[in-house]
């Protein structure tokens, strides 16, 4: 990696940057020419419980729960005030550990972080200061609605939104007065490492954030979900990660939310705006290399429309810009690792093996680019709903086009999947619009659009896309708990 000096990221823990008990480090590798960018501390049990053991000191003795959520809240605006004033550093370095462009690090995961912080700062202040009472005349009693923080929490985040998953998770948790624990992805460790940075500045006591770093259910990730001081677990990634925590996490009854893989619809009915549907679909799938779990990787167009759209979207699959994700240009860069170019290649055999015809991409780019890990954006068209690439999460640049006759049909398909996270409908009849998204069984639906999501509405999925929800009211049900008192006069 030319002109980057390699970074050296340890565990924050108990408000100091540590290396690993036993001194145990791993590489991040960046996935733009597949070379070292970091050395990393490798966390293990005795790591995570010296950050239990800290967060729940800070949760029992120090001042974070017992302040008042305006006073919580304030701390958390200058957070995301400082993660602004660094905005050019942490983009750098997101885009160098994800391969992510430069363009969406700087500006839609940077926004999206501090949007975080900011919006539940003020949802938790007005939710706090305005609790539930109940009052009954005839027995003269009255009952309070009291909200306290569940007390430590594991947020264990995903590496294709590094920053923006570790503040859609630390954000509500730190506002209701919880501590917490975190682990990024061991694919993409740096940015958070950078955000502890900043704890100190912002006006974090010790302890109330801590950071270990490692891998999954044999490391840093099992450790945490088993630990007994543990009091809820925040998980975002697979559906194999999050089966494991679930089941861990029995023993000691945690609280467990789980957001996990996806394989959403995209319905286009043929009195669809063509001149924004294809380009916002395209981005559906092709945006951040398709390493998205809402990412609208099964394209369902009614026939009338159906060879147009086949057309165009190949259209823009060949013409989107990719290569070297520091260059503001590029829109789409590398996947994460080569474990991940490895298993795109396989289902893009599957899907030419199960009769579906390429009109798009279907090959990694050699060249300058051969040492990184850059698929061409692909699309292939007559796909079945039955077939293998149509059924499993690629999480690739990956797009299967179906057509459908009638909207019952579509409904039929689009609900003829094991996830339900997200999906989206493109149409001109609103009518139409409303009473399909009601029918779809997923998570959430855009309609003529799609990846806004209001941090006031619910997110998760059905089915095996995850248990339970997040934003606004949503998260302050899981990240408290909810006391009752009644007085008799």
């Amino acid at each position: 990696m030319p002109d980057v000096e390699k970074k050296s990221v340890q565990h924050f823990i108990d408000g100091e940057f540590v290396d690993s008990a036993d001194g145990a480090t791993f590489e991040s590798i960046s996935p733009i020419d597949n070379e070292a960018v970091a050395d990393v501390a490798l966390g293990g049990a005795e790591d995570v419980d010296r950050a239990v053991r800290a967060a729940r000191r800070a949760f029992e003795e120090g001042p974070w729960p017992r302040m008042s959520a305006a006073e919580r809240g304030a701390i958390l605006y200058r957070l995301a005030d400082l993660l602004e004033a660094n905005r050019d550093e942490v983009a750098n370095w997101e885009t160098l550990d994800t391969g992510k462009p430069i363009m969406a690090s700087s500006t839609r995961d940077i926004q999206g972080t501090t949007e975080r912080f900011r919006f539940f700062a003020d949802y938790a202040k007005q939710s706090l200061d305005h609790g539930d009472h109940f009052d009954n005349l005839e027995t003269n009693q009255s009952t309070i609605v009291v909200k306290e923080p569940v007390g430590v929490v594991g947020a264990i985040a995903p590496w294709n939104l590094p920053l923006p998953m570790m503040g859609w998770k630390l954000g509500p948790a730190l506002a209701f007065g919880n501590t917490v624990v975190a682990k990024p992805s061991e694919d993409s460790p740096i940015t958070t490492s950078l955000l502890a940075e900043m704890f100190a500045e912002a006006g974090l006591p010790d302890g109330v954030v801590n950071v270990v770093n490692g891998f999954g259910p044999a490391s840093a990730g099992g450790a945490i979900v088993d630990h007994p001081g543990v009091d809820a677990i925040t998980f975002t990634g697979s559906g194999t990660a999050g089966r494991a925590i679930m089941a861990a996490a029995a023993p000691t009854l945690k609280k467990v939310a789980l957001e996990l893989g996806g394989k959403s619809a995209n319905i286009f009915f043929a009195d669809a705006d063509l001149s924004k549907a294809v380009p916002g679909s395209g981005m559906a799938i092709f945006g951040n290399s398709g390493q998205m779990c809402i990412a609208c990787s099964r394209m369902f167009v009614q026939r009338p429309i159906y060879d147009q759209v086949v057309e165009m979207t190949a259209a823009v699959a060949e013409k989107l810009p990719i290569g070297d994700p520091r260059d503001p240009a590029t829109v789409m860069g590398p996947v994460i690792n080569t474990e991940a170019v490895e298993r795109i290649q396989r289902y893009i055999e599957f899907s030419t093996e199960d009769g579906a015809r390429l009109v798009a991409g279907g090959y990694k780019l050699d060249g300058e680019f051969a040492a990184g890990n850059f698929i061409k954006p692909t699309v292939f068209a007559d796909a079945t709903n039955d077939m293998r690439s149509c059924r499993d999460e690629i999480f690739g640049p990956v797009q299967h086009v179906i057509p459908f006759d009638t909207e019952t049909e579509a409904l039929k398909m689009a609900n003829d999947c094991d996830y339900g996270l997200g999906g989206a409908v493109w149409t001109t009849d609103l009518g139409k619009a409303n009473r399909v998204s009601r029918s779809m069984r997923t998570g959430f639906v855009w309609v003529n659009g799609y990846a806004r999501h209001d941090d006031r509405a619910p997110f998760g999925g059905y089915k095996q896309s995850g248990i339970g929800r997040e934003g606004g009211k949503y998260s302050e049900e899981f990240f408290t708990e909810q006391k009752g008192i009644e007085f008799t006069y």
